[in-house]
């Protein structure tokens, strides 16, 4: 007989990443230029760490699929559509739990990190903990 909280028994993690950033090509070209042009002010770290100008990076595309969770990904107007009722700062990472949705790492902590190694140190060090 397993234990309830065996790896055997225990539920996939479920993430949900999302940007502080719109879908269209019209935003996307906005995006890019905002990052060039003005780095410093991009309101989307989650999307600066993990993308270069135009395309996502090698390491996080190598990562994601590594992770011991179910990942989704969503841009703000997405998540708004989807999830009215969430109110908070993004860009964030979100746990689901069944039909509940919870900030797992929030715009801070994604802020904090200085760059894409640390990002998916920390999501690692999470999903470990958790």
């Amino acid at each position: 007989m397993t234990h309830p909280s065996s790896p055997e028994t225990r539920q996939r993690k479920r993430l949900l990443f999302v940007y502080n950033a719109d879908t269209g090509v019209f935003n996307a070209a906005l995006d890019i230029a905002h990052k060039i042009f003005s780095p410093s002010t991009y309101s989307c770290q989650l999307c600066a760490l993990t993308h270069s100008y135009f395309e996502v990076r090698a390491a996080w595309q190598t990562f994601v699929p590594q992770l011991e969770a179910d990942c989704e990904f969503m841009h703000r107007d997405e998540f708004r559509r989807v999830y009215p009722e969430i109110e908070v700062e993004l860009p964030a990472i979100f746990i689901r739990v069944q039909e509940r949705v919870d900030v797992w790492m929030s715009n801070i902590e994604i802020a904090n990190c200085a760059d894409l190694p640390q990002l998916m140190q920390m999501i690692s060090r999470k999903l470990d903990t958790a």
